[in-house]
């Protein structure tokens, strides 16, 4: 009996070690779990782009254990633009936000941002801007750096249905937009498709900033911006530019071009073989990829004839670093705006996403494994973007409160698609709003 006393003892005595072993385990366990500190990342990608964002910030807290990036879908862009400015006000801002490229100036003086290239020197980073790709680092430069990290750069670029273009007696579409106006009446008339072009939802950037860029038409004066806040809007003098709102206009009402119906996207429009056409980023290869179930490709966009079309501008978002945070955050913003900018996580990217490597190490890279080969649509967008010399109208837009002035051109032109106003009516009337926006900014920064 005393026997087996002491040896139920033991085993008694070896429970309580061994529960005391693992109660030290889960608490170091925990320490070291506390010990990751959280950088809040708000971005404004969806679908099929959030779920490869999710993949990143996975891949990045993975790769180290000293932070762990937390990752928060805040809507659209102005949506999370939105959320960003009324989180600072009281002190809630997340440590890193994305914001597209419009938004340039408007995050530039605010007066709420830490220059990328101050935050990646102060924490020991040695990045080598002059690496990144010139059409892509050029929008964001100042003094010669780019003041946010570029991180998902685009370009619209021409999708089309393969299938459809073959039955309607096209190998491919045309170079210039007459080219493509007598192929896409074709389609409609030869009852190939009832819709022969969707018209995106940022047609504003793909098919009437990007086409003033391309034909070298100012959108607005002091190289569109670029050359100081006393800009003006003048896209409205240009007979290119009206002209091209004009054949919008006529496709619409011959129903060539559609608009998608409620609750409907037109590249889901694209993607179901419905719609022939339609002009969006290079980013959509993301869903073209993984939904079409025809023979689709993709092209150059169209230019007119007998112009030497010149580049196309980026679009898409860059990785800006709010002031107020902890010397702990700013170092795990540097680690992950690293791990963002290094040549592995840019070709990964940029093959999972459509979107342009920011370096040229990157775009080298992709290159030389043949990818480009394989997917020749892929390099369409880096093509076009550095196509030409920029010039003061094509090297990109840079207007106070751009997002406002945006959305008063939409609305303005959305008039042209109801039969209440001419283009040039509602160009003009763009500008004209679109110019006090610009004064009102001016106004505000004036010394800034």
């Amino acid at each position: 009996m005393t026997g087996n006393k002491r040896g139920h003892g033991a085993v008694i005595g070896r429970l309580l070690a061994g529960a005391a072993v693992a109660a030290l385990v889960l608490q170091a366990g925990t320490a070291l779990a506390q010990e990751r500190t959280k950088i809040e990342w708000w971005h404004a990608l969806g679908g099929r782009l959030a779920e490869i964002v999710d993949k990143l910030i996975v891949d990045f807290n993975a790769s180290q254990d000293k932070y762990e990036l937390v990752g928060i879908n805040k809507g659209n862009y102005e949506e999370t633009m939105a959320a960003m400015v009324a989180a600072y006000r009281v002190g809630q801002q997340p440590t890193l936000v994305q914001a597209a490229e419009r938004g340039f100036l408007t995050m530039l003086n605010s007066g709420a941002v830490v220059p990328v290239p101050e935050l990646m020197q102060n924490q020991g980073y040695d990045i080598k801007w002059d690496d990144f790709v010139a059409p892509v680092a050029g929008f964001f430069l100042v003094d010669g750096k780019p003041a946010a990290m570029p991180f998902n750069s685009s370009t619209p670029i021409f999708w089309y249905n393969a299938d459809h273009f073959k039955a309607a007696g096209f190998d491919k579409p045309g170079e210039t937009w007459q080219e493509i106006d007598t192929q896409l009446r074709a389609i409609k008339e030869k009852g190939v498709s009832d819709c022969s072009m969707v018209l995106a939802n940022d047609f504003f950037w793909s098919m009437l900033e990007n086409y003033a860029a391309i034909q070298d038409q100012p959108w607005g004066t002091k190289a569109n911006g670029f050359g100081g806040l006393d800009t003006e809007f003048v896209f409205n003098q240009s007979p290119m530019v009206v002209g091209q709102l004009e054949r919008l206009q006529s496709w619409m009402n011959d129903g060539v071009l559609q608009l998608a119906g409620q609750g409907l996207a037109p590249d889901q429009l694209f993607t179901s073989g419905q719609c022939s056409t339609f002009v969006a980023s290079t980013a959509a290869h993301a869903g073209v990829e993984s939904t079409a179930k025809f023979n689709w490709s993709a092209t150059f966009l169209p230019h007119e004839e007998g112009v030497e079309p010149k580049n196309s501008t980026i679009g898409g978002g860059a990785l800006w670093v709010m002031k107020g945070e902890t010397d702990a955050e700013y170092a795990g913003a540097a680690a992950f705006l690293d791990f963002v900018a290094s040549p592995t996580t840019q070709a990964w990217w940029s093959k999972e996403t459509g979107y342009v490597p920011v370096t040229m190490t990157a775009y080298e890279a992709i290159k030389a494994d043949g990818y480009y080969d394989e997917h020749p649509t892929r390099e369409i967008a880096i093509l076009q973007l550095s196509r030409g010399t920029p010039t003061d109208n094509s090297r990109g837009f840079r207007f106070g409160n751009h997002n406002q002035s945006m959305q008063l051109l939409v609305k303005e032109v959305q008039s042209v698609w109801t039969g209440e106003k001419t283009a040039q009516q509602a160009l003009d009337a763009a500008v004209e709003q679109g110019n006090q926006i610009l004064r009102q900014y001016e106004k505000l920064h004036a010394g800034g």
